[in-house]
């Protein structure tokens, strides 16, 4: 498996993976995507921004993530204080045929790297509710449990919280 910065020619595979992943979402009761979102321009906004991370596995681009600084102003429900610089992962997806091969961990990972690199030590991500499979997979990683949010963007929906604290070098 490789993860490298997606560039603009990533973006029909980031689709494909979304295309895949949503269905499967919907069928467990997860609204969090649906057609709107996540869409090819906000991939391509954050291929500009050098913040779109795939993984690929013999050459196929398997799993995605944005890996940025942008917290939402909801983080704050949580007390967290988001004038803090923070690593914040947002649309992590592995394509279904990739599933239960460790892609979403080694994405997860490369956001603890960024966060080396930037010397940041706190990193952050949300997820619906109804998302089990996230819910299983940020304590195996480290992270713990803030607290319970809404999101103004995403009506009627609630998000789940969770931090990383990474040691100081």
């Amino acid at each position: 498996m490789k993860i490298r910065l997606a560039t603009n020619d990533d973006i029909p595979n980031v689709m494909q993976i979304v295309r895949g992943v949503v269905p499967l979402m919907r069928a467990a009761g997860n609204l969090q995507w649906d057609d709107i979102y996540p869409n090819a321009e906000v991939f391509q906004q954050d291929v500009q921004l050098g913040q779109l991370w795939v993984a690929e596995v013999d050459g196929t681009v398997a799993g995605v993530a944005a890996i940025t600084t942008d917290q939402e102003s909801g983080y704050a429900q949580v007390g967290w204080d988001i004038t803090e610089p923070a690593i914040v992962v947002h649309r992590i997806a592995v394509h279904p045929e990739f599933s239960g091969r460790g892609i979403a961990a080694a994405l997860m990972q490369q956001a603890e790297n960024v966060a080396r690199e930037r010397s940041i030590a706190k990193l952050r991500i949300d997820t619906n509710t109804q998302n089990q499979v996230t819910q299983r997979l940020f304590p195996k990683l480290g992270y713990t449990l803030a607290g319970e949010i809404t999101l103004a963007h995403r009506p009627g929906l609630r998000f789940l919280c969770y931090e990383k604290q990474l040691q100081k070098p």
